[in-house]
């Protein structure tokens, strides 16, 4: 990668295979928004962070080279060529209109917390509802940050929502998710579970742990693997993915479990990657699921 370091920010040249709107729209994050200006701000860990696509060139504001190499790279998984990915997924005819169309993918590299949290939350919700969700915790129980004269929170962590009722949870219009928040503040917290060691376990000792959480199923388990630890071999199916293989590949109604099973004999360790872009293509696409 070409990397400049430029006043406020960072400018990658001739950026290859990541679009902001793919990226920050395919479902996989909820705490990017897109500005008046075409750019996208986000609230990542401790700090806020503005991205834009200028043509072929990417650049990051707030933060500097030296940030890029240490932290930002990893969490734009930008490291990785996603050419040989692409290649190799494109093979499926399927695949290949879907790639076409979400080519500038990436999938992030997020916090395991808040990512659980959000996908717990993100059950039966549409995307606007995650968002005002997320943004009321962040507001109430996180830390102020201030870009560009404007305020931005943090994502709370287990020990700011530690000692929250299940009433006051509710008060972020979260519904019945409250007891299975609280039920994840109270066992992260108190050190019952560690997200970090269990994301260093293989993915069937990683979804167990994950699933050991109260509410979270294997649909939430398998987002969080994909989206913040590294499990690229998951392949997360929820009723609209679903509806895309029986749709695409099935012909008929097929049972989660068979959609696995199929999803991981083929596409193996890339079966997460072809998960997000069949999914942003088909959600993309509403015919699909009349």
């Amino acid at each position: 990668m070409n990397i400049e370091e430029i006043n406020k920010g960072i400018v990658i040249k001739n950026i290859q295979n990541f679009h902001p709107i793919h990226t920050f729209e395919c479902g996989q994050c909820f705490r990017w928004n897109k500005t008046d200006d075409n750019t996208y701000i986000g609230v990542v860990r401790d700090k806020v962070i503005e991205v834009e696509l200028r043509g072929v060139d990417l650049y990051i504001y707030n933060i500097s080279q030296e940030e890029f190499y240490h932290r930002w790279q990893d969490y734009f998984d930008l490291a990785r060529d996603y050419s040989i990915i692409q290649e190799k997924l494109k093979i499926d005819p399927i695949l290949k209109r879907a790639i076409d169309y979400g080519r500038g993918i990436r999938i992030l590299n997020q916090d395991p917390w808040e990512t659980l949290i959000s996908f717990i939350i993100s059950s039966n919700k549409n995307i606007p509802h995650i968002k005002k969700i997320i943004e009321y915790l962040s507001r109430s129980y996180g830390s102020m940050l201030i870009y560009k004269g404007k305020e931005y929170y943090t994502f709370p962590t287990p020990k700011q929502l530690s000692g929250l009722s299940i009433e006051e949870i509710s008060k972020s219009k979260c519904g019945y998710r409250a007891k299975f928040i609280h039920a994840a503040v109270e066992r992260v917290s108190n050190g019952d579970i560690n997200l970090d060691y269990i994301s260093s376990l293989s993915s069937h000792q990683t979804r167990e742990g994950l699933i050991s959480l109260y509410g979270v199923g294997p649909k939430i388990a398998d987002c969080v693997m994909l989206f913040s630890m590294g499990k690229y071999e998951v392949f997360p199916t929820d009723v609209w993915i679903k509806r895309l293989m029986e749709y695409f590949y099935f012909k008929k109604p097929t049972s989660i479990k068979e959609i696995r099973k199929f999803a991981n004999k083929k596409w193996g360790n890339l079966a997460g990657f072809a998960q997000q872009y069949l999914f942003y293509y088909g959600r993309s696409h509403g015919e699909i699921f009349k």
